[in-house]
């Protein structure tokens, strides 16, 4: 604070100079440096009436609250402004105490010259700075920007800026021909991206070397960051990107916030404006109860949600390892929390009723599941227990204890489902938005593909093979997959728990489906390796209950918009929930025999779409040994209040409902 005062002490001083400075070049411009007697004699009254006008004039609009060291365009205007007012009240200052002696071309040329020289003092640390900087030679990375637009000048302008940072620029790279041989702050354009390999070889042979290239392309899509990495990898050297503007408000300092590039940067997965107020509306001063707390999604729920201010946040969970870790995470980041780790499985029928009158739980988040898809194609029992009997249970007790709100996450896989998950997670939705007559509690789903980074998911896997020097295994050349984040699906999540009203299934806009050949190709590159040379990819074939390519929708689901971007919903008509308890009843017995065929008979009366394209033969039970014929379809009986029907099933029937590859 001292060091501040002193510095704009020092300046007033050097305004003030300036005033003085401005007005006697002001006279002697004016008389061609012969100034008469009578101009000569006023000259000592109009100094000292400029000095106080424009002195209290800048102190007026603000001139010395900016740092001088970080002053830019914006600054202009107090400079304008003060001098401006300034000149107006010297002159009206001037026509009361001097008259008509005081020549009004005296007072238009001295705006003028104090307007330059005001303006060159508040610039000066900042020109003497940068000066410095340019001719320093202290050694520092040579880089150059790849992206000549507002996120490029603004690094030019933050590297320029401060002196301790560890980059010089050495020009920049754009794909817009229209911008070579432009100058940005000082720095040429040089070329295109795909011309990077040869202005690196040119700039490397006649001065200093550039040892990295950054991409500045804040708002790239997924395709042009690829390419961009392309490029940069063509040139053979080290590339980073600088991040999106809600990475840039944790820290002031742009250069310092340079970064690898990630897998998110070449997904191109744009930042999504959320609306806070609903969820915190929904969340504030609730008991919030999360299941799965310690899993990927679940994780993140309890952070996020914590951010809102439940009066309690339950984070249940069977891990015992993985609650202790997020119970511990939790109640460091947020102190004044009552975070309670309830130890349990949602398949304990006494465990749940437990938890929530003990803690008077008020919202659900159900986020626990089994969901490794070829792992379920070979545990159909337990998939059935822990998806179907668990979300029962979990819906049961809240409807019991008269929870306010309950949001499940589903998958995409739910989507005419070919494999045991999705089916499971299929009839779950069914159950959630089933309809309850004297029921109050609002029940949804919110469903969405794969989340980059979570256990088990494609990512880690393809890091650890590319770590162990390959071979990276991809399944099908073709096969495609949706991705989103964790920190956006579960941001997403809580805007639609906040916006349900019931047996609605909320529908993320997870953008355009990934190739996961070139997610597997972009990881070697980010890694600085280059595919089939340093990394061998290697086609595996699907796996059992894969799809070549996921749905975000069935046929008859009709996507309608929401008022928040991102998030469509589909309104089915719900099953009635008097017909739930009776289906229950009848898997809980098939679920004690462990009869697999006549488990998957039962789904299907809740899924009719549901057609498995392989046969899970597990080793703990017998593999199937008949084909099971259609039976008649629950939602046929049922769902839309008619009478009984033959079976919706795509097959005839008496005919085989496992469908063949």
């Amino acid at each position: 604070m001292r060091g501040r005062s002193i510095d704009t002490w020092l300046e007033r001083i050097c305004q003030l100079a300036a005033v003085g400075l401005s007005l006697t070049a002001a006279f002697h411009l004016r008389f061609d440096f012969a100034i008469p007697d009578l101009q000569a004699s006023i000259f000592p009254r109009a100094l000292l009436l400029a000095i106080v006008a424009k002195l209290l004039a800048f102190d007026g609009v603000g001139f010395y609250r900016s740092l001088r060291r970080f002053v830019s365009i914006p600054d202009l205007y107090p400079i304008i402004m003060g001098n401006a007012a300034g000149t107006a009240l010297f002159a009206a200052a001037a026509l009361i105490w001097i008259g008509p002696a005081m020549p009004a071309s005296v007072i238009v040329i001295d705006g003028i010259i104090c307007f330059a020289a005001t303006t060159l003092v508040r610039f000066s640390v900042r020109i003497r700075h940068e000066l410095f900087r340019k001719h320093s030679r202290q050694a520092r990375t040579g880089i150059l920007i790849y992206g000549a637009g507002a996120a490029g000048a603004e690094l030019v302008h933050e590297i320029h800026s401060n002196r301790c940072t560890r980059y010089a620029v050495r020009g920049l790279l754009d794909d817009d021909p229209l911008k070579r041989g432009a100058i940005i702050l000082g720095v040429p354009v040089l070329g295109t991206g795909r011309e990077a390999l040869s202005i690196v070889e040119r700039l490397n042979s006649r001065g200093p070397v550039v040892d990295e290239i950054i991409i500045a392309m804040r708002s790239a899509t997924g395709p042009q960051m690829r390419e961009a990495l392309a490029n940069c990898r063509a040139a053979r050297i080290p590339c980073k990107t600088v991040p999106g503007i809600d990475e840039l408000l944790s820290r002031n300092v742009l250069a310092a916030q340079v970064r690898d590039l990630s897998l998110q940067d070449l997904l191109g997965r744009q930042t999504v404006k959320l609306d806070d107020s609903p969820v915190r509306a929904r969340i504030r001063g609730r008991s919030v109860l999360i299941t799965g707390a310690a899993g990927s999604i679940g994780s993140e729920l309890c952070r996020q949600v914590a951010r809102f201010s439940p009066s309690r946040l339950v984070a249940l969970d069977q891990s015992e390892s993985e609650l202790f870790r997020i119970d511990n995470e939790l109640r460091e980041k947020f102190p004044n929390l009552e975070v309670v780790a309830a130890l349990g499985d949602i398949r304990d029928t006494c465990r749940l009723p437990e938890i929530m009158e003990r803690h008077r739980v008020e919202s659900v988040f159900h986020a626990a599941a089994y969901k490794h898809v070829p792992m379920m194609e070979s545990h159909v029992v337990e998939a059935a227990r822990n998806n179907i009997i668990g979300t029962w249970n979990l819906v049961q007790a809240a409807r019991a204890a008269g929870v306010r709100n309950l949001l499940m996450i589903s998958s995409d896989k739910a989507v005419n489902p070919v494999c045991v998950m999705g089916a499971t997670k299929r009839v779950c939705e069914r159950i959630v938005g089933a309809r309850h007559r004297n029921g109050r509690t609002v029940c949804a789903s919110v469903r969405f593909g794969n989340v980059l980074g979570s256990n088990g998911s494609v990512v880690p896997i393809f890091q650890s093979q590319i770590a162990a020097g390959g071979p990276v295994k991809v399944t099908h050349p073709e096969a495609r997959r949706y991705f989103m984040t964790i920190s956006e699906a579960v941001a997403l999540t809580l805007q639609a728990s906040a916006k349900s009203q019931g047996s609605e299934i909320f529908v993320l806009d997870m953008g355009e489906p990934v190739r996961i050949l070139d997610l597997a190709e972009d990881m070697i590159r980010l890694a600085g390796l280059i595919p089939y040379e340093d990394i061998e990819i290697q086609f595996t074939g699907l796996r059992p209950g894969e799809k070549l390519m996921e749905e975000i929708n069935g046929e008859s689901e009709g996507l309608m918009p929401t008022d928040q971007e991102k998030m469509r919903v589909i309104r089915e008509a719900p099953l009635d929930w008097s017909v739930i308890p009776a289906w229950i009843e009848g898997l809980e017995e098939l679920l004690a025999r462990r009869s697999q065929p006549e488990i998957l008979a039962h789904i299907r009366q809740l899924v009719p779409e549901y057609c498995p394209l392989t046969r899970p033969a597990p080793e703990d039970r017998l593999p199937l040994a008949q084909p099971v014929t259609a039976q008649p379809s629950l939602c046929a009986q049922y769902g839309n209040g008619g009478e009984p029907q033959e079976s919706i099933l795509p097959n005839s029937p008496g005919a085989p409902v496992i469908c063949e590859p």
